[in-house]
């Protein structure tokens, strides 16, 4: 497989992946009853900074499986790629604020753990997840003010 193939296919599956997930749980009436703080962002806004941070974890994903495919750090990036999948069914469709607030903690938690552990390996990986890190900390605040607000 070719060295740009495969970039293709972690950006190809991420994306898709992210937008599939996306599309089937698109906040409808139960999430615009919620009660929002005032930092809520507008809806329009996370379909854009979501497809680039996905384009983000998949180079990072991609930059650490040709280094090591079976390494900490990949292993790593599989278990926050998981977990990120999970929050927005657990949300929105399954309508429990509590538990993904639960799911996204331990994906910031992850996410901190992908960057100290491909830190060691490829830093170029490391700062790729920096501001994945600074919207999954941004979101699980909002996560958790909408839990204390409903």
């Amino acid at each position: 497989m070719t060295r740009y193939f495969s970039l293709a296919l972690f950006i190809v599956g991420v994306v898709l992946g992210g937008t599939l997930i996306g599309t089937a749980t698109i906040p409808g009436e139960w999430y615009q009853s919620l009660a929002k703080p005032s930092f809520n962002p507008p809806n329009w806004i996370f379909g854009p900074v979501w497809t680039a941070l996905y384009i983000l974890i998949a180079i990072a994903g991609w930059r650490v499986w040709r280094l090591n495919p079976v390494g900490g750090p990949v292993a790593l990036w599989f278990m926050q790629l998981a977990l990120n999948f999970s929050w927005s069914p657990v949300f929105f469709a399954a309508q429990l604020p509590r538990v993904a607030l639960i799911i996204i903690f331990t994906l910031l938690v992850v996410i901190i753990g992908f960057i100290a552990s491909a830190w060691r390996e490829d830093r170029t990986a490391a700062l790729l997840f920096l501001p994945y890190l600074a919207w999954v900390a941004f979101a699980t605040v909002l996560n958790g003010a909408i839990v204390h607000l409903n």
